[in-house]
């Protein structure tokens, strides 16, 4: 293990998350049920990063970047539909979304996050 580095549900190709210095890094978080919609896989993946953020002890709020990687740019809106109900009012963070071929044909989304660690 790297010093000051802790990584989190560590298999043998990646790590779903890495913690240093105050700084939570996700690895890129896709739907669990390929067969949904765009909103379905959206609400997914969002679903797993919210999880993924409250093992670390942050929140959305505390997003300091996001990477958005669509299969389809024309599933745009429909991702920001449900991006924008999830998203913490007055903390949108960063963003860039690109059409990208992801590494599973049904994939329609792949989100990339980097969040603070949530200090009172």
């Amino acid at each position: 293990m790297s010093e000051g580095i802790r990584r989190y549900h560590v298999g043998d190709r990646m790590s779903e998350m890495a913690i240093h210095r105050g700084t939570v890094y996700l690895a890129g978080q896709v739907a669990s049920d390929a067969s949904q919609d765009i909103r379905g896989q959206t609400r997914q993946v969002l679903d797993a990063i919210d999880t993924l953020l409250q093992e670390a002890g942050t929140d959305n709020a505390h997003i300091l970047r996001a990477q958005i990687f669509l299969a389809d740019l024309s599933d745009f809106d429909a991702m920001n539909e449900v991006w924008e109900d999830w998203v913490a009012p007055g903390d949108a963070p960063p963003r860039a979304t690109v059409q990208a071929a992801l590494a599973k044909p049904e994939w329609k989304i792949e989100i990339v996050v980097t969040a603070a660690l949530w200090v009172e």
